[in-house]
């Protein structure tokens, strides 16, 4: 145990690193923020308190409410249901590989895993509760100031430790054994459509040359996203100005992150507005459905081969090929691992 009290002073956590793993074609693991590296008693609480229903105000809600494991630490809901069963305003994003992202939330209004973290907590229609309070709640645990004391050495618990810890266990949510993962690291195969589906994805069509789908204009790199924000056709005048809504900018109206497409298969109904049920539903509206407005994408205007119309212009077989490759993003080890798992469920 950590020896914390009132009258002592703060002391180092006996804690060792928390060590993640990923395929080599990735590259070495981002570090975490120098003050708020990653150990085994700051992960471990984190867990703990990403599942914890006494941060709502009523008690009956934790992050993993509507971050559920089984769907990608998404939720499966068009909209989540916040406090006193209010709908809250965007479809709940899904959690994976945060630890290679920049800005947080549909709009982005979070630069930090550890900015973000408390946002949900104190949002009116989420969680609903004054941090400070959350805080005074955990202190008059038993337990929890002795984990505070052994994560970071004070049973002090402050809301900076509180927003710290749960980002150590956002870090961890790391999906990298899909079927491509092992495709890439040349231990699986795929089949002829998810091959093709693989092509189409990332080429840009080219007038008369090239056939592509314009996918990985955007859902770029192995994270499948690019850390941008778009404005993807879904409106002609976007009533939710997104990005717009955070930095004021009519230029930035209707423009969203790019979200991941890792386990995507999985963490439907789609888009900010939850308005696409089905993987078919998105490709359709790529294919045949952008609106044209002032902030929509300029990657979206050209995406023909001919360059003359929001249009893909995919075959059938195309559609089908591109949802298999797709699906080879998911990732079942991710799913089901106990490390991510409700501690309280155990």
């Amino acid at each position: 145990m950590c020896a914390c009290g009132d009258d002592e002073a703060p002391v180092v956590p006996e804690s060792t690193d928390y060590k993640i793993t990923i395929p080599a074609y990735l590259g070495d693991v981002p570090d975490s923020p120098s003050d708020n590296t990653l150990t085994k008693n700051g992960v471990a609480l984190g867990r703990m308190l990403f599942y914890e229903k006494i941060l709502s105000r009523d008690s009956s809600l934790s992050c993993g409410s509507c971050h559920k494991q089984e769907f990608g630490f998404s939720d499966g809901l068009t909209f989540s249901t916040g406090i006193d069963d209010q709908i809250v305003d965007r479809n709940s994003m899904a959690i994976s590989n945060a630890l290679w992202q920049q800005f947080f939330f549909w709009d982005g209004r979070a630069a930090t895993l550890e900015e973000q973290a408390l946002k949900p907590i104190e949002n009116s229609k989420e969680m609903d509760l004054d941090p400070l309070v959350a805080v005074a709640r955990l202190q008059a645990t038993s337990n929890y100031p002795g984990l505070f004391c052994e994560a970071f050495g004070s049973d002090s618990i402050t809301t900076e430790n509180l927003a710290k810890a749960i980002s150590q266990f956002e870090r961890t949510l790391v999906s990298t054994n899909s079927r491509y993962d092992r495709f890439k690291m040349g231990e699986e195969t795929f089949t002829a459509s998810e091959q093709l589906g693989e092509q189409l994805f990332y080429i840009h069509p080219e007038a008369g040359t090239t056939r592509g789908a314009n996918c990985g204009d955007c859902h770029a790199s192995f994270l499948q996203m690019d850390a941008l924000f778009h404005n993807n056709g879904l409106d002609e005048n976007p009533s939710d100005k997104g990005l717009g809504k955070v930095t004021f900018d009519p230029n930035d109206f209707g423009k969203f992150k790019t979200p991941s497409l890792r386990n995507i298969e999985l963490t439907g109904p789609y888009m900010h507005d939850g308005r696409f049920e089905t993987l078919e539903e998105v490709l359709n509206h790529y294919n045949e459905h952008v609106k044209l407005g002032t902030t929509t994408d300029p990657l979206l205007l050209a995406s023909n081969e001919e360059n003359a119309a929001p249009e893909l212009r995919l075959t059938d077989e195309e559609k089908t090929a591109i949802i298999d490759f797709l699906k080879t993003l998911t990732d079942n080890e991710f799913i089901t691992t106990p490390a991510f798992s409700d501690p309280f469920e155990e």
